[in-house]
């Protein structure tokens, strides 16, 4: 990995034309040509990373599964006293995890915060 002498940024191959490989800054206009071209141009390959829209608490697949642990909680949709409980950390580290309650009747699900 080789930084640019002008701005301190990671430099990238890039092919040019002819297939030259060089090694262009992201940043400033700063391009180098590659050390040694021939063994740079078979391991080219720049990998973007990509997120995820939203994260899923529980998949349909998983709400089949009956065990998960229960507590004796009134169900504030169909008067159910029984749910399912789990926990996860929805806000920061720092912060109380949100306990999430689904009836085991009627599938409703709704949340506590600590």
């Amino acid at each position: 990995m080789e930084f640019c002498p002008e701005c301190g940024c990671r430099l990238e191959p890039k092919k040019t034309e002819g297939s030259i490989v060089v090694l262009a800054c992201t940043k400033c206009s700063y391009v180098k040509q590659a050390a040694n071209n021939r063994a740079q141009a078979k391991v080219v390959k720049v990998i973007h990373p990509t997120s995820q829209p939203f994260m899923t608490v529980i998949s349909e697949e998983e709400q089949k599964i009956k065990t998960m642990p229960t507590i004796h909680m009134k169900c504030e949709k169909c008067g159910n006293n029984m749910v399912y409980v789990w926990q996860v950390q929805t806000r920061g580290g720092d912060e109380a995890s949100t306990q999430f309650m689904r009836c085991t009747k009627c599938g409703h699900t709704f949340r506590e915060y600590s």
